[in-house]
């Protein structure tokens, strides 16, 4: 994959993230049980692929600065508080909760959750950060993306980009608030890292509130 990818810097950002979205897409395709079993596979895939594709992608520096985390828990807020209060996207689907399918407390019940929560705070913001911040934002502005200074604000780019993030999600509200957040973040700071971090801290504290309140309904 390395050697493959290594000679297109599109597609060491795309590539990643379309192999961990098509496991996403196979989640519960085989059985109930899938779900938890895709998830695994795919954050592991996920984290090899980062690994693998590292060095071509200068931007992927973590920057837990300030404005990262006040906006890591403001989104987690957001996220949080208007749940009750927009329609969301499409049907809702059974929540996604380890201890109702394994048994409450059981092993798998534990391991699962814990994958997830790594999952959805490690690797899902890098590779989600690097397509859409790094990749999708830029290449609005200019076929050649590379040559866009990171962080370069841009009208057009930051509400498509904000916007078609946001509808990925079922919580479209949030997610586009999230995603308007995230590249203010970038365009600010100049640099990508500080929009990782923010969405990592946003995960952490979404997954631990989950886990917390049981709020099943939010994974």
């Amino acid at each position: 994959m390395r050697n493959n990818l290594s000679n297109s810097p599109a597609a060491v950002r795309i590539v990643p993230f379309l192999i961990f979205l098509l496991l996403t897409f196979l989640q519960g395709k085989f059985g109930e049980e899938s779900r938890y079993w895709f998830y695994l596979a795919k954050t592991v895939a996920g984290a090899a692929m980062l690994w693998t594709v590292r060095s071509h992608i200068a931007e992927i520096d973590w920057n837990f600065s300030g404005g990262a985390v006040v906006v890591g828990i403001a989104i987690f807020t957001l996220w949080v508080g208007l749940d009750n209060f927009y329609p969301h996207l499409g049907e809702a689907e059974e929540p996604w909760n380890p201890h109702q399918q394994f048994g409450t407390g059981s092993s798998l019940a534990i391991l699962f959750i814990a994958v997830r929560l790594i999952g959805s705070t490690v690797v899902v913001p890098l590779l989600e950060e690097v397509f859409y911040r790094s990749f999708v934002y830029r290449s609005i502005m200019r076929a050649d993306f590379q040559v866009v200074p990171m962080g370069q604000f841009h009208w057009g780019a930051f509400l498509i980009t904000s916007t078609v993030f946001g509808l990925t999600h079922r919580e479209w509200l949030a997610g586009i608030l999230c995603g308007l957040a995230y590249q203010g973040l970038v365009c600010w700071k100049k640099r990508l890292g500080d929009a990782m971090a923010a969405h990592a801290i946003t995960n952490f504290l979404l997954g631990f509130w989950i886990i917390w309140k049981g709020a099943w309904q939010f994974w």
